[in-house]
């Protein structure tokens, strides 16, 4: 038999454990159907969750439709249980994404899109609630289209021609097919989808079981078996104790099969497997063997951890939905932390995430908690499985530190009888990257079973910054030179020596403090809108308008955790309860008020001697300490970075470039916009006007000039997008802003006067509550503030879509989407580097003709005597 596993997912009251029960009913698995209302789901089996009707913990139903044995997994739709979420999209082979007719595209399920993307799982979605009031299919289909991807099609419908044609548009061979033969097969559909290019969408009610049959149809017609290796190999993706408290390992069997009493075999253990579980809902059956495509729980095994590869499987990497606030555990008078701490970290095991952590500092239990729910969720927990009641307080945010600078570290560990030296070089990575490790020393230097114990120790903990203490992210580590004592080394002196060599980088380097950020999503009565965006730019976060309807308008940016955690009681109140906000975790990014926080918490990396930034060295047989502005005086290896100016010089130059190539380039617009030619015209004439012949899809799009001269020459400025893209404005705007608007218009002005066409700067001013539009004239230049509500990019998309048949309109900016509309419209564009470049070229061809002129139009005294006079004159020095 055929077997598939597939995850639904969902934002938070999108109907997905009701769509999973229809399935198992009309799949035959149960007889009755579940309702959350009723707390008789077949997947909600833990009390809490049949209490508060929604999905905590990842659970597994087995089905059969047709040939096809569906291993079903329903995951926690609440932002606050993402991470268990995300450790099942490790082991899925598709996904059912379910979206509420009634609500649309949430914020949260734009993140469930993003993570789905990064892991590369192919998503049949879910419309569900078309039988409540006010949803139309064609809206929500458009905005599926708009806010997730065009190859969103709805499935539902006969296989007609103009389904043909809106799958012909997802991908070339798809086009190619329909071309030749006038329609697609089913296998070519089905690869369509495995490889991301087309999202089957069906449309129904989960609740009425109105479209359930055709989309289950759909899956099992569409969806690819996956094939997989010989060799075993398992993924671990969830941790939990039953209810005599045994601890089962879920894995999926990637390759080969698994047998009860069979060895498993890791870096750090070996263990038997004594039991081979498969579950449906709250039973499960016995197996003594399971094969590859299989979903199963496994006991026996007392050191797997979720993410866990084994046999042939890698291990994954951490969930990128982490917690960013900390609390502190409150325990009952009388409860010993170290009885309780224990009995804590069964509940780490299981979630990861939760990082409990003794403090010995402070004398406290700490946990990283997503959000409220989860803390209730916890509270619970805790006192069903310990008896224990326990409290949390108010947290705190949990902050990350980088680098902005290339550093060498150096960690020297050398009491008597004891060596080791290690050279780590420090580089700030992507924003988001996480700190990654790799090793570029030679094994003639240090040998390869060192160069492993060191990476291992990088790896082993989460490294702490030197301004707050915080765990440090977005930097690559590299093993650069080490050294050992053939008799004197052992595995603890590496150990020493990698933690101080970190840490002595990171005195060294230039840190940076990093904050959470929200993306949100706040939807509000458009009269609210400028009350919402003075709020947010209180909160120190941007925002921009990404829809309205003349009632309603939808506010999309994004703020810091810390300023934003209350916001949405403050909308619920000024809305009336019309209002609702949306946020999901962005990242971090540099933090707002870096300074207030770094005194606020008073961290002295000095005194962390758990966390030493000095060295040990050894001198007439005893151990010397050394403090970290010292070691490179007394290293046994020379540095690697022999000049570090010139390292720190290619950094910043490579930075530089990095940051420039960001812009989208002419071409890369025009491949854009020839790949969609044809995404504005009518369904009904698109392949009329295409069918005669097939050079309309083979010949490329192209555009032709205008030749210029012939209309008036208008050049539109995005204000702050040139700003905050010229190094010298950029900087000069952090500490005065006015300074750099004027700035800017100088030099705009000295190029009018070289150009002579008519120069507009438009800047935003859409944040000002109750502002309107303002058109002042600086010297020889326009320049114009936009009012309440309205961008910049707005602004001049309405001035391009209104006058460039009138004038020649070019429009700099480097604003990456503003370039392909305003391409799109057939103007010229300039990027901010561009622009930069044009203005010092005119510069230097008037400074170049100034010169000339001079030197033609000097005067000399002897250019204007006669011929007699001159001889006079030269007789005259001669005799002198």
């Amino acid at each position: 038999m055929k077997k598939l596993v597939i995850g639904i997912l969902a934002h938070v009251d999108s109907g997905k454990t009701t769509l999973s029960e229809s399935m198992l009913y009309l799949s035959g698995k149960i007889r009755k159907l579940g309702r959350v209302d009723n707390k008789d789901a077949y997947l909600d089996t833990y009390e809490l969750e049949r209490a508060r009707g929604i999905t905590i913990f990842s659970k597994q139903a087995m089905l059969t439709v047709e040939d096809t044995q569906i291993t079903l997994l329903d995951t926690p739709g609440h932002v606050d249980f993402s991470a268990e979420m995300e450790r099942t999209l490790q082991v899925l082979d598709y996904a059912i994404l379910v979206i509420s007719g009634a609500d649309g595209v949430q914020g949260h399920t734009q993140t469930l899109w993003r993570l789905l993307a990064l892991y590369q799982i192919p998503v049949f979605l879910f419309v569900n609630k078309m039988d409540q009031p006010g949803t139309d299919k064609e809206k929500l289909l458009e905005e599926l289209k708009k806010r997730l991807n065009d190859g969103c099609i709805e499935f539902g419908q006969e296989e007609s021609e103009d389904f043909y044609d809106q799958l012909a548009m997802c991908d070339e061979e798809l086009m190619e097919s329909y071309l030749e033969t006038g329609e697609i097969h089913t296998v070519q559909i089905a690869k369509g989808i495995k490889e991301r290019k087309v999202f089957p969408c069906f449309f129904g009610s989960a609740l009425k079981l109105e479209g359930i049959e055709a989309f289950m149809q759909g899956i099992v017609k569409y969806a690819q078996i996956p094939s997989y290796d010989e060799a075993f190999g398992a993924k671990v993706f969830k941790i939990v104790r039953d209810e005599q408290g045994n601890r089962l390992t879920y894995m999926k069997i990637t390759g080969g099969s698994l047998k009860v009493k069979e060895a498993l075999v890791n870096r750090d253990w070996e263990e038997k497997v004594n039991q081979i579980r498969i579950y449906s809902g709250q039973k499960f059956e016995a197996v003594n063997e399971v094969e590859a495509g299989a979903i199963c729980a496994v006991t026996g095994l007392s050191q797997t951890r979720p993410g866990e590869g084994l046999g042939i499987e890698e291990a994954s990497s951490t969930p990128l939905l982490e917690p960013v606030l900390s609390y502190q555990i409150l325990l009952p008078e009388g409860c010993d932390p170290r009885v309780m701490l224990p009995k804590l970290r069964q509940l780490e095991e299981e979630s990861p995430e939760l990082h409990i952590v003794w403090n010995e500092e402070l004398q406290e239990i700490q946990a990283q908690i997503m959000g409220e729910v989860q803390i209730e969720i916890l509270q619970s927990l805790i006192e069903e499985r310990f008896g224990v009641r326990v409290a949390f307080d108010s947290g705190r945010i949990l902050y990350r530190e980088t680098i902005a600078n290339v550093v060498e570290g150096v960690g020297h560990f050398e009491p008597l009888r004891h060596y080791a030296e290690v050279h780590l070089l420090l580089e700030p990575g992507e924003r988001g990257s996480g700190v990654q490790f790799a090793s570029s020393c030679s094994e003639d230097e240090l040998e390869r079973n060192w160069q492993r114990l060191v990476l291992s120790h990088l790896e082993e903990k989460d490294h702490k910054g030197v301004l707050t203490g915080s765990v440090i992210t977005d930097m690559k580590i590299t093993l650069v030179a080490g050294r050992a004592h053939k008799k004197h080394t052992e595995g603890g002196d590496f150990r020493e020596a990698t933690y101080r060599a970190v840490r002595q980088g990171l005195k060294q380097a230039k840190s940076v403090l990093l904050e959470p950020y929200y993306a949100f999503q706040l939807e509000l009565p458009e009269k609210m809108v400028g009350r919402a965006m003075t709020d947010i730019e209180k909160m120190q976060g941007t925002c921009e308008i990404s829809q309205t309807d003349g009632e309603t308008a939808v506010l999309v940016g994004s703020a810091p955790v810390v300023t934003m955690r209350n916001y949405q009681k403050e909308v619920i109140a000024y809305t009336k309860g019309h209002g609702r906000l949306f946020c999901s975790l962005k990242g971090y990014e540099p933090c707002h008020n870096a300074d207030e926080v770094i005194e606020r918490i008073g961290y002295d990396s000095e005194r962390d001697i758990e966390n030493p930034t000095g060295s040990v060295f050894c001198a007439h047989g005893a151990g010397f300490l050394v403090t970290w502005d010292e070691v490179k005086d007394y290293m046994h290896i020379e540095s690697y970075l022999k000049d570090e100016k010139e390292a720190l010089q290619q950094v910043e130059k490579n930075q530089e470039t990095f940051v420039e190539e960001e812009w989208i380039g002419l071409e890369e617009i025009d491949q854009i916009l020839n790949k969609t030619f044809y995404a504005n015209q009518g369904e009904k004439s698109v392949w009329k006007k295409r069918k005669a012949g097939r050079q309309a899809y083979f010949e490329p799009v192209t555009y032709t000039s205008r030749p210029r001269g012939s209309k008036e020459e208008y050049l539109l400025v995005d204000g702050y997008n040139i700003i905050f893209a010229w190094p010298e404005l950029r900087d000069l705007a952090q500490d005065n802003m006015d300074g750099a608007r004027i700035q800017l218009l100088e030099c705009l002005t000295n190029y009018q006067g070289i150009k002579k066409c008519q120069i507009i700067v438009v800047f935003d001013a859409y944040r000002v509550q109750g502002n309107r539009a303002e058109i002042l004239d600086y010297q020889n230049i326009h320049m114009v503030y936009t009012k309440e509500a309205q961008t910049a990019d707005h602004y001049i998309e309405k001035f391009v879509h209104d006058h460039q048949a009138k004038y020649d309109v070019t429009v700099a900016t480097s604003d990456g989407l503003e370039q392909i509309i305003i391409r799109g419209a057939g103007c010229a564009l300039l990027s901010a580097r561009e622009l930069k470049e044009e203005i010092e070229r005119a510069n230097e061809r008037v400074m170049q003709a100034y010169q000339d002129k001079q030197v033609v139009e000097r005067n000399y005294l002897a250019d204007a005597l006669s011929p007699e006079l001159k001889q006079q004159m030269e007789n005259l020095v001669q005799e002198d």
